[in-house]
């Protein structure tokens, strides 16, 4: 299945590290689940992905700094902050 992802909930700092939970939508139904789920999400080989402001759909991936996993977008070979602009909740 793919999800669009529509809002992030932050706790504790402003980085992709500290998402704590998003919303997304599919086909009409809505779904809001932690970052660890949305994580197992995309490893099971699911896909996200974002509207950038220029309306172009740009791909969620999980990423990681060795000991905590998160999911974010990568654009044309770069990690983006695409999740961080999404609306908060």
């Amino acid at each position: 299945m793919r999800v669009r992802f529509t809002a992030v909930h932050l706790v504790g700092g402003s980085r992709h590290e500290h998402i704590d939970s998003l919303k997304a939508t599919s086909a009409g139904q809505n779904y809001d689940d932690s970052r660890a789920a949305w994580v197992a999400y995309i490893e099971r080989g699911n896909s996200g992905y974002v509207h950038d402001p220029y309306g172009n759909e740009v791909e969620v991936y999980v990423n990681s700094n060795g000991w905590t996993k998160w999911v974010q977008t990568y654009a044309d070979g770069i990690w983006t902050d695409n999740l961080l602009a999404l609306p908060k909740y």
